[in-house]
């Protein structure tokens, strides 16, 4: 996979995402970003990684358009953000043996979910899991690690992020 600037969205520690020519707002962890991602931190990771699929809530929202892989959420989804588990990092269905982060939520902030391929190949226990770029809260409150966008400036580059795309987290803006 070759990277190159018409598939990288850029990410800096104030708060702005840039794709295309346009620069967007967004929500950031908590703990800001970390070089040294764990689990429970509150950090988003520094690095670059690949963009692997996205899931929408079929039941609110349209199936967002594009060229990575799109996948319906169910009610029994979850992802599983226990180290302990063998499916540490992985999406899941509950009933679930370990700790889990429900997708199916009663908020909207997972009605459409980018998977960040942060952690996964290989996975390392404790580094961090559930990483995704999903929809920012009305005040963009800060996440639990994750980037958060606007519903519609997401679906925008969901539209026009090519099959094979990347995400850089900037550690300076």
């Amino acid at each position: 996979m070759s990277i190159q600037k018409s598939n990288i969205i850029t990410v800096k520690p104030d708060g702005r995402l840039f794709f295309g020519k346009k620069i967007y707002k967004c929500a950031l962890g908590k703990s800001g970003v970390s070089k040294n991602k764990r689990e429970g931190d509150g950090a988003t990771p520094v690095g670059t990684f690949p963009i692997r699929e996205v899931f929408y809530r079929p039941d609110r929202v349209a199936k967002p358009k594009g060229q990575i892989p799109i996948s319906k959420l169910k009610p029994n989804d979850a992802w599983s953000d226990d180290p302990q588990h063998d499916n540490y990092n992985k999406k899941v269905s509950m009933p679930h043996e370990g700790r889990i982060e429900r997708l199916w939520r009663t908020d909207h902030a997972y009605d459409i979910i980018v998977v960040i391929g942060y952690n996964d190949e290989p996975v390392k226990i404790a580094s961090g899991s559930a990483i995704f770029i999903h929809i920012a809260s009305d005040n963009y409150k800060k996440t639990r690690g994750c980037i958060a966008l606007k519903c519609s400036d997401l679906e925008e580059i969901i539209s026009k992020i090519p099959a094979t795309c990347f995400i850089t987290i900037s550690p300076q803006n």
